[in-house]
């Protein structure tokens, strides 16, 4: 993480709203080192979530800020997200899954409250073979989503919240105060 203290106000309140995010107990948020020459400042959250039948997903979500702001992004703050889980083979087969990978973020940022613009991003699905003397399961289905967007402030608590409701969603995590039977 970029030097706080010096950092633009604009940027610590960013950064304070997401460090304000609470979540549910199956997902785990983590400060982690963001990356360095995307922007002046930048902050980064890993999260790992793991929902019914043990499906897990892994993400991050790193929050930008460029004082001169940028043209692709239409603001001077930039939210990227990373999500990456291991789909069972009947899901990985859908052809609509990238759609509904796609719904997963943009529900969330709908249904939290977050005000965005600029939103734009790809859903891949990939299935691996493993052979030979490389250890783990013979055969793995994918799907890996890469988004980002501008909020219009620096209240992304919203963002934040919609980041986990989305990683939720990706592991089948039923919405809070539901509970899955069998």
């Amino acid at each position: 993480m970029t030097a706080m203290t010096h950092a633009p106000e604009l940027f610590r309140e960013a950064v304070a709203a997401l460090r304000s995010v609470r979540t549910r107990p199956e997902i785990a948020l983590e400060v982690i080192r963001p990356p360095q020459r995307l922007a002046p400042y930048s902050f980064a959250l890993s999260c790992e979530v793991t929902g019914p039948g043990d499906v897990g997903a892994s993400g991050r979500l790193v929050l930008l800020h460029d004082p001169d702001g940028q043209q692709s992004w239409d603001g001077v703050l930039r939210l990227v997200a990373y999500v990456r889980a291991e789909l069972d083979r009947e899901l990985a087969t859908d052809p609509f899954l990238p759609e509904v990978g796609w719904s997963w973020l943009t529900d969330a940022l709908e249904t939290s409250g977050a005000a965005w613009k600029a939103l734009g991003g790809t859903v891949t699905e990939t299935s691996s073979a493993r052979f030979g003397d490389i250890a783990g399961p013979a055969h793995t289905d994918d799907l890996e989503l890469r988004a980002s967007w501008t909020p219009v402030d620096a209240a992304l608590r919203p963002h934040g919240k919609a980041f986990c409701q989305m990683m939720a969603s990706v592991v089948g995590l039923p919405p809070v105060g539901v509970t899955l039977f069998g």
